[in-house]
């Protein structure tokens, strides 16, 4: 194995970690949002409910799908449109693909960076969430740093064409 192979291999070991914490992250959000809206349902009725239950969910729901857009990224489970790839040589799938992942290098990066804007500008504005007052730029930027790990991702994509990060 070569330095150059040596390195991208210890750089997807890295990202391997990281993209599967991320994971980790997404499941504990959807079982927040599944166990706060049974409990608020089961209270409410009893005639109560949980304050704040929408705000939690709705902050989970974020977290959650920002969460999983490395590792679906990584395992190259998004929607690909095969049947246009199907009708290219293999010269030309390689060059569209390789367009693509800067294509989505370019936007996950652009992305992350709005995303961290506009969590400053949440900040200073002091935003919060309606029921429970609870600062909301930390969600934007959580995104931001999705974004980026998707951009990663995608660039780990580029060096590698035929190989998926992570195996399903």
């Amino acid at each position: 194995m070569t330095r150059g192979e040596q390195r991208i291999e210890g750089f997807a070991a890295i990202l391997r970690m990281v993209v599967k914490a991320f994971l980790v992250l997404t499941n504990i959000g959807i079982m927040a949002m599944v166990l706060i809206t049974c409990a608020d349902i089961l209270m409410r009725l009893l005639g109560h409910s949980i304050i704040g239950a929408y705000d939690l969910v709705r902050i989970a729901g974020t977290i959650s799908m920002a969460c999983a857009l490395p590792y679906t990224t990584a395992v190259k489970g998004h929607v690909a449109i095969e049947y246009f790839f199907q009708k290219l040589n293999l010269k030309g799938r390689n060059l569209v693909d390789r367009v693509l992942n800067l294509v989505g290098i370019s936007f996950f990066g652009l992305l992350g960076y709005k995303s961290v804007r506009v969590g400053i500008d949440m900040k200073i504005r002091d935003e919060v969430t309606s029921t429970l007052q609870v600062p909301v730029f930390w969600v934007l930027w959580i995104v931001a740093l999705c974004c980026f790990l998707v951009a990663l991702v995608v660039f780990y994509n580029l060096l590698q064409p035929r190989k998926e990060l992570i195996r399903p």
